[in-house]
């Protein structure tokens, strides 16, 4: 007589329960963060905190002598011309940038969002300058500039007949920051088309289809669908252009260092400077911490305001 033996219903775990760990108990999720936590607090946090106590000293970054000076840096800083006016380039180059990049990088995304036949190589064509390195564009647009009557922009002009508007862009005092603004933008603007592309393949064409039954036209159905559902990259793209013009260096450095005289310098450029050519690393510090407070400040204040916009719409 053969006995056969009951079918085994195999044991299935549910997988919404986080997983137990040998004693019971249930992994608290932080624990697998813990080792890149720790790694990030030693290489970043713990000399970052270190640092900024400097500005509260005269260190003149060489050797360990330093005497603590309490806010007297603090003190040179509202009171230093060069600072304040670096503070008024920032802000003129964070506006321009966010206005000007990102309305560009709309139009850019709206024009390749279409069904003409090249709409993948204009994609290719206006994102490519985003994979340049910015040193390499500065340098680029630096010969742009050329102040030479037959070189560069300068040149274009008078072959179609405007040499009346050459000028002197970088040399400029009055034009120099706004050339930099350029380039900067001539640079990033598909960066931003292509957060704009992303949000509006996410927009339900049946929205579109509806609209348009009920009469509505490309400026309505734009006002009315698009530009509510476009809420999250407007978000992403405000506040990566916001940090991006208040921390501009590299292009400001590679074109005009600054110059001419302090006409483009900003406070990433003041604090460089200060630390490297002028040996007042206590000052220098001072500088980056009013900075970084004054960009964590701005970019609480905009998520705020943006991510209500979002529940909103």
């Amino acid at each position: 007589m053969t006995v056969t033996a009951p079918p085994v219903t195999p044991v299935r775990r549910d997988a919404s329960k986080p997983p137990r760990r040998r004693g019971g108990g249930v992994a608290p999720p932080w624990l697998f963060a813990a080792p890149a936590l720790v790694v990030y607090a030693l290489v970043m946090l713990y000399p970052s905190i270190v640092g900024a106590g400097s500005a509260f000293t005269d260190w003149s970054g060489v050797g360990e002598a330093r005497s603590f000076v309490g806010v007297d840096n603090f003190k040179q800083l509202v009171h230093d011309d060069q600072a304040l006016g670096a503070l008024r380039n920032t802000l003129l180059l964070t506006i321009a940038i966010v206005v000007v990049q990102n309305g560009i990088g709309l139009l850019l995304a709206l024009g390749v969002h279409t069904n003409i036949k090249s709409r993948m190589a204009l994609r290719v064509i206006f994102f490519a300058p985003v994979v340049v390195s910015p040193v390499m564009v500065s340098f680029l647009w630096k010969y742009v500039y050329n102040p030479a009557p037959d070189a560069g922009l300068n040149a274009a002009l008078n072959a179609i007949g405007l040499g009346a508007l050459r000028q002197d862009w970088l040399g400029n005092p009055s034009l120099a920051i706004w050339s930099v603004a350029f380039t900067v933008i001539w640079q990033c603007a598909g960066y931003s088309m292509v957060i704009f592309l992303a949000g509006l393949e996410g927009v339900p064409q049946e929205l579109h289809e509806s609209a348009m039954v009920d009469g509505a036209g490309t400026v309505a159905r734009f006002r009315h669908i698009t530009w509510p559902l476009l809420a999250p990259a407007v978000t992403i793209n405000v506040m990566l252009s916001t940090v991006g013009g208040l921390t501009l260096f590299t292009q400001i450095i590679a074109m005009t260092n600054g110059g001419p005289g302090y006409a483009t310098d900003t406070l990433s450029t003041v604090l460089y400077k200060q630390a490297f050519v002028y040996g007042k690393f206590g000052y220098s510090t001072a500088v980056a911490l009013v900075l970084a407070i004054f960009v964590a400040a701005v970019s609480f204040i905009q998520i705020g305001y943006l991510r209500s916009r979002e529940t909103a719409a």
